[in-house]
């Protein structure tokens, strides 16, 4: 059995794995960097260890380091997070090799969840619908246009080792394609030795939906319903939630099935994500199974009454999946925004800098994941997302309403960040609606909505509103004074202990 796992990873996910861990009576091993010796995951574990400089090639990415550090701290098991090294094959077969517990699936199967060309021949030959496009590895441009030709322009000229909306191009010609697959060719072969891309079919207004999976070392597999992350920058999700306004049990059946057919196609052992496109006619098209934690894992822990960590932990344990799935039902509605450091008005340009004051929302029905406090520092060496913010309720309307309160009440001083879009977004009729897609930003010109609400906060306030600003200023002030204080007694306790 586990008895002490080392998190491979950083920030707030490093801290919700810890969380579990503490819950479950097991020892944490943190790691970190010289850039983040007075981060709080370092502060929470139970021991930790500096595994090499900020960049990420010599500390969170150096595979050898890492499993040298968890062999050293006497930890029996490594938990990756999400990012970093959680996707890397040859570091689950390093654990493999060392005798270390990997939480995750095997390196065979990562492996061929990470090579989408070879995923989706699994998932053809497995009768799981796949979008039309080329059937393998196109290696010449000339081949790239055949297939354009046949399936019909605008396509997706995409990278094999791509992920996390990286390594896509959006085509609408000959003359896009021809340029496309030069630049794309010489970066993948600068990458990765050799030009491995595929296409294809664009398809427009579509909804990106994704179904949680789980299966054990028994071969027992279930879904966990699914996640809506329609609303993306540059095919990154920006909000989640579960279940899908366009789902209702007799497709979550269905979908769901096909996913758990996909997780048996690919041998896949513990938990995972298979991702979906839906169509406006109502077909779904499998894109990928991403071979982790998901970011976006809280909605579906605050519908299902599950915590994944654990789930993660047991499997890897040996244990079986403690539930059947007649036995998941969909517990009301909740929704995910992804706090980003970065900057809206400058085509979400990381920003970073030293965080001065922070307010974290609370109430019934909220739930913020992060590493945030007065005094830390948003890095440039690492990902922008500096936490989650996660509402559940009864409703999709209480949900949303929810987040739309916490929203206001969540202030982060030193960095640019995305909320003031999440609340122009929250309260779009488009998004009440339900009329989702992942140009959802482009097709309804939320940015110039965003724009029109910061003009009007700004001039065309009463005098009531502006005194209700102020009070609210005020008492906005007030929290954070009172969150330093507390913060300074917490760091007190931490440096005694």
């Amino acid at each position: 059995m586990i008895k002490k796992i080392l998190i491979a990873n950083r920030g707030e996910i490093a801290i919700r794995v810890i969380k579990t861990c503490n819950a479950l009576g097991i020892k944490s091993v943190a790691v970190y960097s010289d850039e983040d010796v007075n981060s709080k995951h370092v502060k929470m574990a139970s021991e930790a260890y500096h595994i090499g400089a900020a960049s990420p090639s010599q500390s969170y990415l150096n595979m050898e380091k890492i499993a040298e550090t968890t062999i050293i701290s006497g930890a029996d098991a490594i938990h990756p997070g999400y990012g970093f090294l959680s996707e890397n094959a040859e570091f689950a077969d390093l654990c493999e090799k060392k005798k270390i517990n990997f939480i995750g699936p095997s390196g065979k199967s990562m492996r061929l969840c990470g090579d989408k060309m070879e995923c989706k021949d699994v998932m053809i030959k497995a009768k799981v619908p796949t979008v039309p496009g080329s059937l393998g590895i196109v290696e010449e441009v000339e081949k790239a246009l055949d297939v354009a030709h046949s399936i019909g322009y605008p396509v997706l000229l995409k990278s094999v080792f791509g992920g996390g909306g990286r390594g896509i191009r959006l085509v609408h010609d000959e003359k896009e394609l021809r340029e496309a697959f030069e630049i794309a060719s010489g970066e993948s072969k600068a990458a990765f030795g050799k030009s491995a891309l595929f296409v294809e079919k664009f398809l427009p207004k579509i909804r990106h939906i994704e179904f949680q999976l789980a299966r054990d070392k028994h071969g027992n597999a279930v879904h966990i319903f699914e996640r809506e992350c329609s609303i993306q920058r540059r095919h990154q999700k920006l909000i989640e939630m579960s279940p899908s306004p366009v789902v209702d049990q007799k497709i979550r059946d269905e979908i769901g099935e096909i996913a758990v057919k996909a997780a048996v196609a690919v041998d896949y052992h513990n938990a995972g994500t298979a991702e979906f496109l839906r169509l406006d006619d109502g077909s779904f098209y499998f894109i990928e199974i991403n071979a982790r934690l998901q970011v976006e894992h809280p909605v579906t822990e605050l519908v299902s009454g599950l915590d994944l960590v654990k789930l993660q932990i047991d499997i890897a344990n040996g244990q079986e999946i403690p539930f059947k799935q007649k036995d998941l039902k969909v517990n009301g509605c909740s929704i995910e925004c992804r706090i980003n450091a970065e900057d809206t008005f400058l085509d979400f340009a990381p920003s970073t800098g030293k965080i001065f004051d922070v307010n974290i929302p609370s109430g019934p029905g909220v739930r913020v994941d992060t590493y945030l406090y007065p005094g830390c520092t948003v890095s440039p060496y690492y990902d922008s997302l500096m936490g989650k913010l996660i509402t559940w309720g009864q409703n999709f309307e209480e949900a949303r309403q929810r987040m739309t309160l916490a929203l206001s009440d969540f202030y982060i001083e030193g960095v640019e960040t995305a909320i003031p879009l999440y609340q122009t977004i929250l309260n779009s009729k488009e998004f009440i609606s339900g009329d989702l897609s992942t140009d959802f930003l482009d097709r309804f010109k939320i940015l110039d909505r965003l724009r029109d609400d910061m003009k009007k906060e700004a001039s065309g306030k009463s005098e009531a509103a502006l005194a209700a600003t102020l009070i609210h200023s005020e008492f906005l002030k007030n929290r954070i004074k009172s969150h330093k204080e507390h913060s300074v007694r917490w760091k007190t306790q931490v440096d005694r202990h």
